[in-house]
């Protein structure tokens, strides 16, 4: 399937929201963007309340005129159905249909997602104004590409949400006595003796139980696609031929399971926002393009959304300097994604995100924001004869959401564990190395690769456990480090060693975990230090690579290791490394690539791309890149 069907070359654009603007504006914006270079932009994901005002009653007339204007302009559309924002007359309607969080309280209208997706009625509205958008715009000319939803993850722990858990708990056990065994039931006198008796998780007098919240975790990300199939399924209908996709976004907040989804949109798109003003917004943009593409598994994708002009940290947005927005967008093109979008198009008047930054700032285009737009469309069309060459690398890091889901209650834990920063530092280290490297489900196909980095990947299904050691046995060079396989996938630990049962392909036993004091770190002899937490294994053929050299109880003890397997070789890594210990071991293994801390390089077929974020001049091989620069070369065969 052509994607989005009629734009050539790379999309550039991004949300439109013409709904709040007056209709003499349309004219300009569409001036506008064709100065800029735009293609492709988002239309009507928060326009519910325009489309439909009052219950069963449609006004179809303002956006027939937006489509046919942007159509005439040489623009394409990527229509979004509207479902992450409903009404104010479907929630007065339809009170059980919003949220109830964790402590059952019901949320209210007054901002976005607010929504049960287990409610019957929201399910009804939702596919009622699909239906109607379908058979109005499913063969206009503008239409490129059908926006189911908006950032799905809005969770609820609603009656309506808990008979469907139980009915998802019963397809997945069968029976109680399953589940029972499944959730350990017999700790706490958690035994269930009737399906009904089964809630979500609620707020507790104490520690809940975690397998009990993982499953919920699932369940909601399966409840949530089940969602977006609906609405895929009824526009598929209506016209085969469109692409239909939903933006990923990354968040804790966010509990779906893009492996799982990923197969079910015709191509990824993915918001990328970066948290911190520092280095690791660009650091962060490259771990959200890798994940991107390797969520797609060799389809395409697309950066949906990002903020032009400012990064959105925990301290407020703080502004971005002189082309690095075309820095990071660049950062997503050379990782493979087919364009650079945005939210939004024209900066909002009103609004809760009144103030987030777009294309066209409040000012208008006699701007230094506007011009950099401009700028960089221009530069865009000469860059889409690479677009379709692939990244090929030998390397991938494991990505778990279960793993990522069952860290984030930390009393469940031995200690605190932060699984997102684990496989971040993992990713920014390899990066540093010049390494672009993919990354893989834990069940995942492995066989094209080398090097497999599982950084704490604390839940290991049986079935994943032996996805590793087939790839170890096999020749593959696998390397885990702390608390990888402490529990299996319903969360009980296993035992005699923990490793997933992979003890014999290790080598090693652990014994003992030891979280270690915040602040303090243990020196490894000759290999750096580690920090937080450290364990204590013991040796089974494996070789010592290096030991603590400080600590109570690990003093002299091994703290990485390694063991021959079949064809293979496993790596265990007893510690959280500071990076440079990570360096030091990725140096050994001799992970490297053309890149430079600062400075990412991704070669695609003939095509090099470099993106100079520092503020100095980068030579990469007879390549000079100016500080804060970047290029699109044609490698010397």
């Amino acid at each position: 399937m052509d994607w989005p069907r009629g734009v050539d070359g790379l999309c550039y654009g991004g949300d439109y929201n013409p709904e709040q603007w007056p209709e003499e504006v349309w004219d300009d914006d569409v001036a506008l963007m064709r100065e800029a270079g735009v293609n492709l932009v988002t239309v009507g994901v928060f326009s519910w309340a325009c489309l439909e005002p009052k219950e069963g009653e449609f006004d179809f007339g303002w956006l027939d005129r937006v489509m046919d204007k942007l159509g005439e302009g040489g623009v394409k559309v990527d229509l979004a159905t509207p479902t992450a924002s409903p009404p104010p007359w479907f929630t007065l309607a339809h009170p059980d249909a919003l949220n109830t969080r964790p402590d059952g309280t019901v949320q209210v209208h007054g901002s976005r997602d607010t929504y049960d997706v287990h409610a019957p009625a929201y399910q009804r509205a939702s596919l009622r104004i699909a239906s109607e958008l379908a058979e109005r715009y499913a063969e206009h000319p503008a239409l490129a590409m059908w926006h189911v939803h908006n950032e799905y993850g809005s969770t609820s722990h609603s009656a309506h949400a808990e008979r469907a858990f139980r009915g998802w708990l019963q397809a997945k056990y069968g029976s109680l006595d399953n589940l029972n065994r499944a959730w350990w039931g017999a700790f706490w006198s958690q035994r269930y003796s009737d399906w009904d008796q089964i809630l979500a998780p609620r707020a507790t007098q104490y520690l809940s139980n975690p397998a009990h919240a993982l499953d919920f975790k699932r369940f909601t990300s399966d409840a949530l696609l089940g969602h977006y199939i609906a609405q895929r399924d009824l526009l598929r209908q209506a016209n085969p031929e469109i692409p239909i996709t939903t933006n990923f976004v990354f968040g804790q907040w966010a509990p779906v399971d893009p492996w799982k989804w990923a197969a079910e949109v015709d191509l990824i798109a993915f918001d990328s926002y970066p948290s911190s003003p520092d280095e690791t917004a660009e650091r962060q943009s490259a771990m959200h393009a890798d994940l991107s593409r390797s969520w797609a598994g060799g389809r395409p994708w697309l950066l949906m959304e990002q903020a032009a002009a400012s990064i959105h940290s925990p301290d407020g947005a703080i502004a971005k300097s002189p082309g690095r927005m075309a820095r990071h967008s660049m950062i997503h093109i050379g990782r493979g994604s087919k364009g650079a979008m945005f939210f939004q198009w024209r900066s909002g008047r009103g609004g809760s995100e009144q103030w987030h930054s777009a294309l066209v700032p409040h000012a208008g285009k006699n701007t230094r924001m506007f011009r950099e737009v401009v700028d960089f469309g221009k530069a865009l069309p000469g860059l889409a004869q690479g677009a379709e060459e692939p990244i090929e690398t030998d390397v991938a890091i494991l990505w778990s959401p279960d793993s990522w889901w069952a860290t984030g209650d930390h009393a469940s834990l031995p200690a605190r564990v932060d699984y997102l920063e684990n496989v971040a530092q993992i990713h920014r280290v390899l990066r540093d190395r010049g390494v672009v490297a993919d990354f893989v489900r834990p069940e995942g196909d492995l066989s094209n690769y080398r090097t497999v980095i599982a950084p704490s990947t604390y839940v290991l299904s049986r079935a994943a456990a032996e996805n590793l050691r087939w790839f170890t046995a096999g020749g593959g060079r696998l390397v885990a480090s702390y608390l990888t396989g402490a529990v299996d996938e319903h969360c009980q630990i296993w035992l005699d060693g923990y490793l997933g049962g992979l003890t014999d392909m290790f080598g090693i036993r652990v014994t003992e975990h030891l979280p270690q004091p915040a602040g303090e770190t243990r020196a490894l002899w000759n290999f750096g230090a580690a920090e937080r937490f450290c364990e204590l294994v013991e040796l089974r053929g494996a070789q010592c690579v290096t030991q603590y050299a400080t600590g109570q109880v690990i003093e002299n003890q091994p703290a990485v290791t390694v063991n021959p397997f079949g064809e293979g070789e496993a790596w265990y890594v007893s510690c959280k490394l500071v990076d440079e210990a990570w360096d030091r071991l990725f140096e050994s293994l001799e992970l490297t690539g053309p890149g430079l801390p600062g400075v990412d390089v991704v070669d695609r077929g003939p095509w090099r791309y470099v993106v100079n974020h520092t503020d100095a001049e980068a030579r990469i091989g007879d390549l000079v890149v100016p500080a804060g620069g970047w290029s699109v070369v044609k490698r010397s065969s």
